[in-house]
């Protein structure tokens, strides 16, 4: 964070002030019982600029093994002996894991410090992406993506909470999250072809080995790059209980969606974990509500204006954008009978007008109301999928596949990078964290279940495995569905102005001079 609270008026405390920009000191307003707030200063445009750059780098490298996982997964659970369908697990472990944790990483950073949760994440993910190229079974395998998936949960929503504490709503705020929005498509999307490249040119392993160096350069030098914060909520603590619940309800229920189509429903522990689920689920809502002092997810963010059908539009959109990926990856792969690298280089429009759609995103933020924007994303999340169910078998890749890939930019992006901005510009500063995080857990968790639920479809209607593209198609049938859903709730339900604010309110300037915020 760009900025901290500031100190007593001292020899000590004046270099201090001089390292914060801070004038004049904040205690010595209060003493003097003045009814004027100290000005904050912002750091100086070229350290903005460094720690806006590298902080959104970070997004880039942890979402690598997401679009690695995707169209590299078949190939590594050949080597490691798994089926196809058990090789979902490569691809949905990741982002599992990530979605789940992503909201007690908001938490732990509002009372630890958001660098220094943000910093453990990335030393958590660097050591677990190396592990992974140890790994000598499918299970092992997805264990450590897993685990390697709980660091890019602590990062996320303290890298959203560093940008939306330190850049108030405005142009530059708008800015820094397009940038945080463009890295997800060029890191899935890159990494697709990077995994491609070293999977189909060397062994396996070295993907895994590439992943923790990369991490290790790029997280230092973002670790570096920020500034050290003073926790918001120093004197909180973690409500441990409803993160037990909580990420419980979700690995559960994500786990019997995924696990369903390689046992069936008939399996006896997956109704017994579905219900366990359940019952967590029902746990975690009451102990939040009712018991917890200071819950991990507040209730009262849901009164912010719409936020709660924003958070569900979300939700259905990556569902059904994961549905596309996976299936599109497949057709691809298993269909049309197309190499690593080959699929890799087709994901490229997704990168180069993904980044473009993350900045249009941005700039229309203060122009156009909030359900056009997302609505827009919607309506592109549908139409992708309508390409993909209604594909045939031999087409040339410019036909539909490309069109479908070229319009997916334009579903990450506006979605996730205006739901960013309007999540942290709807609810008060104390809040932009949790905010941050639920955009987070249901872009991770919505990609992960799509795919469980869309592979029981799957493998129902694919004739006992004979017929993969019908197979392929009724799952895209799900994904129209889903984007349909969302595209209704976001034109015809939410409702958010168009925001053009420049600069904290006025309650939140108080509060972060304070170092309360």
């Amino acid at each position: 964070m760009m900025s901290s609270r500031p100190q007593p008026a001292s020899g000590e405390d004046n270099r201090n002030k001089e390292s914060y920009n801070v004038s004049p000191s904040t205690d010595t307003f209060l003493e003097n019982g003045s009814s004027t707030p100290p000005k904050i200063e912002m750091p100086s445009l070229l350290r903005q600029n460094v720690f806006m750059v590298f902080i959104t780098l970070t997004q880039l490298v942890q979402m690598i093994p997401l679009g690695a996982g995707i169209n590299s997964s078949f190939a590594i659970g050949a080597a490691l002996g798994a089926t196809e369908a058990q090789s979902v697990w490569i691809v949905a472990s990741y982002p599992l894991t990530q979605g789940t944790f992503v909201l007690i990483g908001g938490r732990l950073g509002a009372v630890y410090g958001h660098k220094n949760v943000f910093t453990a994440g990335c030393i958590w993910w660097t050591l677990w992406a190396l592990c992974g190229g140890f790994s000598d079974n499918l299970i092992s395998m997805c264990i450590m993506r897993g685990l390697c998936g709980i660091g890019g949960g602590l990062m996320i929503p303290n890298i959203v909470a560093l940008l939306g504490i330190t850049f108030p709503p405005g142009k530059k705020r708008n800015l820094s999250f397009a940038l945080f929005g463009a890295m997800a498509p060029v890191g899935a999307a890159g990494g697709s072809l990077i995994g491609a490249i070293i999977i189909q040119l060397s062994d396996w392993k070295w993907l895994f080995f590439m992943l923790g160096l990369l991490g290790f350069v790029v997280y230092g030098v973002a670790i570096m790059a920020v500034d050290a914060d003073i926790p918001i909520d120093p004197k909180g603590t973690v409500d441990w209980v409803g993160s037990y619940l909580g990420v419980a309800a979700l690995i559960l229920f994500n786990f019997v969606w995924n696990q369903a189509p390689l046992v069936g429903w008939n399996s006896p522990y997956e109704i017994a974990l579905l219900v366990v689920s359940v019952f967590h689920f029902a746990g975690f809502v009451y102990w939040e509500m009712k018991v917890a002092k200071e819950p991990i997810l507040p209730f009262n963010i849901w009164k912010a204006p719409s936020f709660g059908l924003l958070m569900l539009t979300v939700f259905f959109s990556f569902m059904s954008l994961g549905i596309f990926f996976w299936y599109m990856n497949a057709y691809m792969q298993n269909i049309r009978g197309d190499s690593l690298i080959l699929t890799g280089v087709q994901y490229l429009p997704l990168t180069i007008v993904g980044c473009a759609t993350a900045f249009l995103a941005a700039w229309l933020v203060p122009r156009v109301p909030a359900q056009v924007i997302i609505g827009l994303g919607c309506l592109a999340m549908v139409i992708i999928n309508v390409l993909l169910s209604t594909i045939p078998a031999n087409l040339t890749y410019w036909a539909m596949a490309f069109p479908a890939m070229f319009i997916s930019a334009f579903t990450i992006d506006l979605i996730t990078t205006s739901a960013q901005i309007i999540a942290c510009n709807t609810v008060s500063m104390k809040h932009q964290g949790v905010a941050g995080s639920l955009i987070g857990t249901l872009l991770g968790y919505g990609l992960s279940t799509g795919l469980g639920i869309a592979g029981t479809i799957e493998v129902n209607t694919n004739d006992n495995g004979n017929n993969l593209l019908k197979g392929y198609h009724s799952a895209a049938y799900l994904g129209v569905g889903l984007a349909s859903a969302a595209l209704i709730i976001s034109v015809i339900f939410i409702r958010i102005p168009k925001d053009t604010r420049e600069g904290w309110a006025e309650d939140d300037t108080h509060a972060r001079e304070r170092g309360q915020l």
